[in-house]
């Protein structure tokens, strides 16, 4: 079964760093788009970057400058480099994929969400 895990999240004062990682694992043909979603207490879950299905790269304006995608196509992985925290950067943050799964040789297009990772930036 194809799956998406997170880790790296953790308590931080406001102006230091976290580097978050994603890794699928399972049976995958490929990936066609991956990133990151974070969903604070009270509001909605928002998208905060993420690799498009073109390559390209797309974040929220909110992080701009602060936050950086990378990714490791060869071992499936996806990473949110985290500087500059803000106390309002405070949230769950999920790992976002859509992928085709390939199931017995049925290839089976999926969209997919880790189970989270919490980030808290506090003084």
């Amino acid at each position: 079964q194809v799956r998406l895990v997170e880790s790296g999240g953790g308590l931080v004062q406001p102006g230091g760093s976290l580097r978050l990682s994603c890794v699928a694992s399972g049976s995958i043909f490929s990936i066609n788009a991956m990133g990151w979603y974070r969903q604070a207490p009270g509001k909605q879950r928002e998208l905060v970057a993420a690799f498009t299905s073109g390559g390209s790269t797309n974040y929220t304006d909110s992080v701009k400058g602060r936050f950086t995608i990378s990714r490791d196509n060869a071992k499936n992985k996806v990473y949110l480099q985290m500087n500059s925290l803000k106390p309002e950067d405070t949230a769950v943050y999920y790992c976002n994929a859509h992928l085709v799964e390939d199931r017995r040789s049925f290839l089976t297009a999926r969209e997919l969400w880790g189970q989270g990772t919490l980030v808290t930036v506090s003084p």
